[in-house]
């Protein structure tokens, strides 16, 4: 026996300013497991389609804050929003030295756009991380080492080289008579 749920009913304002203030991904988590409990109990699968991956994705990467939103999609759009929340998260958070996987899978992303502009920009991108450097330019520096003995003595000719004689030479004066 299934209890009949009724939708699009708000919550009062009073009880809802006894609800705890949420941050976007502690709701979204809330919402995902909400939804998965739902799923279990009903013996009815979450089911995502491409429509809810791409809303999700659009979702994430959002600039605005997604809260106001968020009742408006479907529990297959939040659940999977909630894997991507939560991948993108480890991956971030963890460990910084994950960061750059992170950036290297965005840019990878983003070399597969539509754009032939946003495409070039994210390949060049790609190109300038370290391991990669498909377009660093190398400065070699050849060391020789010398004894002391050696230096000395390149160091006095070449100051010798540079040295001027500025002894006066007479000048030539016309004979008198």
């Amino acid at each position: 026996m299934e209890p009949m749920i009724e939708t699009d009913i708000e919550i009062p304002a009073p009880t809802q300013s006894l609800l705890p203030d949420l941050s976007e991904k502690e709701e979204v988590m809330l919402r995902a497991k909400t939804a998965k409990l739902l799923s279990e109990l009903t013996d009815n699968p979450i089911v995502v389609a491409q429509q809810h991956r791409d809303d999700a994705k659009a979702l994430l990467r959002n600039e605005g804050s997604i809260q106001s939103v968020l009742p408006k999609y479907p529990n297959e759009t939040i659940a999977y929003l909630a894997g991507l929340v939560t991948e993108y998260d480890r991956m971030v958070v963890n460990d910084l030295a994950e960061l750059k996987l992170f950036v290297v899978n965005k840019l990878i992303e983003e070399s597969h756009g539509k754009n032939p502009k946003d495409r070039i920009t994210a390949l060049r991108a790609l190109g300038d991380i370290d391991g990669i450097d498909a377009f660093k330019k190398r400065t070699e520096i050849t060391v020789n080492e010398k004894s002391t003995q050696d230096i000395e003595k390149e160091l006095m000719q070449k100051l010798d080289n540079l040295t001027i004689d500025i002894t006066p030479k007479p000048k030539c004066l016309p004979k008198q008579n």
